[in-house]
């Protein structure tokens, strides 16, 4: 194998996520007489954590600290409930994972989602799937691109940065990798576009998840 380990994203890439977090943002928008978003919009809304999602899903003057706070926790409380109601695995990624857990390479999750429900979802959609590792955001510090938790990921794997795939499908994701020396791939079934992905610096751009073993087989 070229690769011995993969990490990757969560939302818009292993998870299609997008209608639960919609509408636990909508619902907290709804009960403070705010302007809700279609579902089209929550594609550029996400990838930054939901702290970021709150600020932008907001009017502008609304976002005073003290609003951005409370509706923020609102929104939390609400997705925490909600996060697995209508999120699924993206057609062909469970086979994917079965066939790298073949190759014995090493897998993680890394995600802008809180830790706590990055694992709720993976533990839910994923259950018969071993991750090393799944991560989320524990501090805004460590958010997404900055490359210190692929970093630490790669060192508790025993893997090298250059024996590893990050896989995601936003600009976000593919800053991260570039940021850690990883290789880069995006993915074209997630919420962005192949534009924003390549230039964001994707080494590789997949449109369906098997064509990920070529890629970890050194055939592409």
């Amino acid at each position: 194998m070229k690769y011995k380990a993969v990490i990757f994203d969560l939302d818009g890439t292993l998870v299609d996520s997008l209608k639960d977090i919609a509408n636990a943002m909508n619902k907290t928008l709804k009960q403070n007489s705010y302007p809700t978003h279609n579902l089209d919009k929550y594609n550029y809304l996400v990838g930054k954590g939901l702290r970021n999602l709150t600020i932008n899903a907001l009017p502008e003057e609304a976002r005073s600290e003290e609003n951005i706070e409370k509706c923020y926790n609102s929104m939390f409380a609400d997705y925490s409930e909600n996060c697995t109601v209508e999120t699924s695995a993206y057609p062909g990624i469970e086979d994917l994972l079965d066939e790298l857990t073949k190759l014995e390479l090493k897998l993680g999750v890394l995600s802008n989602k809180a830790e706590v429900l990055t694992k709720k979802v993976v533990a839910t959609k994923f259950p018969s799937i071993d991750f090393k590792e799944v991560r989320g955001l524990t501090t805004e510090e460590l958010k997404k691109p900055n490359p210190q938790v692929v970093t630490e990921m790669c060192e508790n794997f025993g893997v090298s940065i250059t024996e590893t795939l990050f896989v995601g499908d936003t600009n976000v994701d593919m800053q991260t990798a570039v940021n850690a020396n990883i290789t880069p791939v995006g993915v074209l079934w997630g919420f962005r576009t192949m534009e924003e992905l390549e230039g964001a610096g994707a080494k590789f751009i997949v449109e369906k998840p098997m064509e990920l073993v070529d890629i970890v087989r050194g055939e592409k």
